[in-house]
């Protein structure tokens, strides 16, 4: 068995332990150590196990929100616990992993074979149905790549290759009232539009394309409000750095009518009143709260 094959199953075991008899964080790791050690003492792949598992426990909130959505008809509860652990490892691996490492393909494979192996009868078609549904969801990314060196470097973050990227804080109004529009990602998370910036075109050009492209709308830009930067992975390059400048923008309130950007399942238009209830990322609180205390002062 594959190095990486027999760690996916020790972690699997291990997380089917902590679910059954409700670990906490010390005894997972205890647990994880003695699996390892009675089941694969001679596998060679023990740091990619340790990050798995803890890939997994430290996303399982995000994950199990994301099988609630793909699988409404199957609370977490009443998914049989092989079944939802596998399903967290596929999941982790296919939304959370460096796809240079562990492509989309070998994620959802990896988890369908763990489900032949060592589930139920029908558990492979249910891994398989909702792997293949998020999967879908977020574009289908390297359908059609062709096999690559996998990079295995360790590029220190300032080295990273930058993808430049424009997004905005779109507002309009309405009978009296101010209205956002919001994008929803399959992670449960209230977020803002944004896409990438071609070469040939100035930071504000492509914020208005891309925006267009994802929301259907017509913006118009207002002003520069601040930047985040985070990591990343891309299929093609690997580890980079998001570097994402965003504006205030104005426009019309008409339908938003959502592009086709992987990963993206909702958007609408909030009352900026009724925002502040929503599931919004921590980073980007502060560009929304920026732009509503300047929106109120234009009031």
């Amino acid at each position: 068995m594959a190095n990486r094959h027999l760690a996916r199953s020790v972690v699997l075991q291990t997380l089917f332990e902590c679910d059954f008899n409700g670990l906490n964080q010390k005894e997972a790791i205890e647990a994880l150590a003695r699996n390892t050690a009675e089941f694969a003492p001679d596998m060679g792949a023990p740091a990619f196990t340790e990050k798995l598992f803890k890939g997994v426990l430290e996303k399982q909130q995000d994950i199990d929100l994301i099988i609630t959505k793909a699988a409404p008809e199957w609370p977490i509860s009443k998914i049989a616990i092989l079944d939802r652990n596998v399903l967290r490892i596929g999941l982790f691996e296919l939304l959370f992993s460096d796809h240079t490492e562990v492509p989309p393909k070998v994620a959802i494979n990896e988890a369908i074979e763990l489900a032949k192996t060592f589930g139920g009868e029908h558990s492979s078609k249910f891994v398989n149905g909702v792997l293949g549904s998020v999967y879908k969801e977020l574009g289908e990314p390297e359908k059609d790549a062709p096999p690559r060196r996998i990079r295995k470097e360790n590029v220190p973050y300032d080295k990273l290759p930058i993808q430049k990227l424009g997004g905005a804080v779109v507002y309009a109004r309405d009978g009296g009232d101010i209205y956002l529009a919001l994008v929803h990602d399959i992670f449960g998370h209230w977020t803002l539009s944004k896409g990438k910036i071609e070469e040939n075109e100035n930071e504000e050009e492509g914020t208005v394309r891309e925006l267009k492209e994802e929301l259907g709308l017509d913006i118009k830009i207002i002003e520069r409000l601040g930047v985040n930067e985070y990591p990343a992975n891309d299929p093609k390059l690997g580890k980079i750095r998001k570097h994402v400048n965003y504006f205030l923008a104005e426009s019309p309130f008409s339908n938003i009518k959502l592009g086709t950007s992987g990963g993206l399942d909702d958007g609408r238009w909030f009352k900026m009143q009724d925002i502040l209830t929503l599931n919004f990322y921590s980073d980007i609180l502060p560009i929304i709260t920026k732009a509503i205390n300047i929106l109120l002062g234009k009031k």
